[in-house]
């Protein structure tokens, strides 16, 4: 009836790509996202050999579902178009909103400046990108027997997990749904994701697999007492974070953590470091992403809503400092490098492998007065995997081949993940009144689907547990 196959994904977090094959040969793309870090280097290695990250059949893929806008779920959407792909790509409203910005910030750091290209391929992603309301079932490319639906996945904005219908009529169809990325439950602005009613296989992301994230609460008291304890240093705090997702939480975690400080707390020298501290986004494609976020605050929890109607500004707060051009971005590297005044810089990209952070690594990390804090899942083979492993022992780390000495204190916050925990993916499943006779896990390191897959196949003892 149908057939599940992987393009990426497999070996490790990146590169998510993943085809359903229908017995007419008909098939569609679930997301087609870049490698990164380990998995990422012979993909580079390729593409300056003039070869294509394309490196399967395309010929009867239809169209393309995407997921979310993490570049690890889009990044190979150009090389997949410049491949012959010119079927029509669905995506949620805000993902097809965002999508744009995302592709056209990865094709000038990563392969072209050449505007009139850029602009080339644009304007056919605008003919070929169609967007989807949650919660609608819609027939992609005018597939016989295939209807999908998408549902909300809590992990950033827009971002769903993919009913599909497989069969000539909803009712008695065969059900597949691919995880995308699960968000957890409780995050900062967005609702948490509920499983479909029913699901014959399921694929399914293992990001923490084999871990369990703190509560909400414990968290933020984390994130507040680190920084605390790292401006003690008199140094700056470096928290890498992905443009999108990461920045927009970190900001409203902050801001409610300035609220408390500064108009519940009796600490007056606490509150006094809070009200004066610098928060510094610096990349302009957090600042885009951040006023969308706002633009679509519709789509926000009740608790951000709620926020909002008492007058505060959860993404947009007084000691907040975005740095746009190019300029302004070295001469803050300089100036923190050489003042140590305090502050708290958020900056792309969430794994340290580019972006504006590196500048601040390279400048900071030798300095012991800064300190570098970790709110997301480093990929192995990144620099930021290699700063979190080798940065508590007094080591070094390569950054655009250069040797770099961490002298700055190195910090983990696993909790401040927008990936569900272990205990959210066994739920994802747990609350299906119809769950999966097979599923299949993806997306995660070996230890973290052979914990995910252990626990499954002990909790839920009728399903059939694969990980291709």
């Amino acid at each position: 009836m149908y057939k599940i196959s992987h393009h990426g994904a497999v070996d490790g977090v990146t590169g998510s790509c993943h085809r359903l094959t229908l017995d007419s040969g008909d098939a569609i793309l679930i997301d087609c996202g870049m490698f990164q870090g380990a998995e990422g280097e012979a993909i580079s290695e390729g593409l300056a050999r003039g070869e294509s990250p394309i490196d399967f059949d395309i010929s009867r893929v239809r169209a393309l579902v995407v997921t979310h806008c993490h570049i690890d779920h889009v990044g190979r959407i150009p090389y997949l178009m410049a491949a012959g792909f010119s079927g029509p790509i669905y995506a949620t409203e805000a993902t097809a909103q965002l999508l744009p910005l995302v592709l056209e910030d990865a094709l000038k750091v990563g392969v072209t400046r050449d505007e009139s290209l850029i602009n080339n391929f644009l304007r056919l992603l605008d003919k070929q990108l169609i967007a989807v309301p949650f919660k609608e079932w819609f027939v992609p490319a005018s597939i016989p027997a295939l209807q999908l639906k998408f549902q909300r996945a809590g992990h950033i904005l827009g971002s769903a997990y993919v009913e599909c219908a497989v069969g000539e009529k909803l009712r008695g169809s065969k059900r597949v749904v691919f995880s995308g990325d699960l968000g957890a439950p409780y995050s900062p602005l967005l609702p948490a994701p509920k499983s479909p009613y029913r699901c014959d296989d399921l694929v399914i992301e293992s990001t923490y697999g084999d871990k369990c994230h703190e509560g909400r609460r414990t968290r933020r008291q984390r994130l507040q007492k680190t920084i605390e304890r790292c401006l003690k240093n008199r140094g700056t705090v470096l928290i890498p974070a992905f443009s999108i997702g990461r920045t927009q939480e970190l900001l409203y975690e902050i801001e409610e953590i300035i609220h408390r400080a500064t108009h519940k707390s009796t600490n007056d020298e606490q509150a006094a470091l809070w009200e004066s501290l610098d928060i510094i986004v610096d990349s302009p494609l957090a600042a885009e992403f951040t006023a969308h976020y706002r633009s679509l605050k519709r789509l926000w929890d009740a608790e951000a809503r709620q926020r909002l109607r008492s007058g505060r500004h959860p993404l947009s707060f007084e000691q907040l400092t975005t740095i746009e051009s190019h300029r302004e971005h070295v001469q803050t590297v300089e100036y923190l490098a050489n003042t140590g005044k305090p502050a708290i810089v958020i900056a792309a990209s969430g794994m340290c492998a580019g972006g504006r952070m590196m500048n601040y690594l390279k400048a900071l990390l030798p300095d012991k007065r800064t300190d570098v804090v970790f709110v997301g899942y480093q990929a192995q083979g990144t620099p930021g995997r290699d700063i979190q492993k080798y940065g508590p022992r007094g080591g070094y780390v390569y950054l655009d081949g250069e040797k770099t000495d961490i002298r700055a204190g190195v910090y983990t916050l696993s909790g401040y993940s927008a990936h569900a925990d272990q205990k959210d993916l066994l739920n994802f499943i747990k609350r299906m009144r119809y769950r999966p006779k097979t599923v299949r896990i993806v997306h995660g390191d070996d230890e973290a689907k052979a914990a995910l897959r252990s626990k499954i196949q002990r909790q839920f003892t009728d399903s059939q547990v694969v990980i291709p």
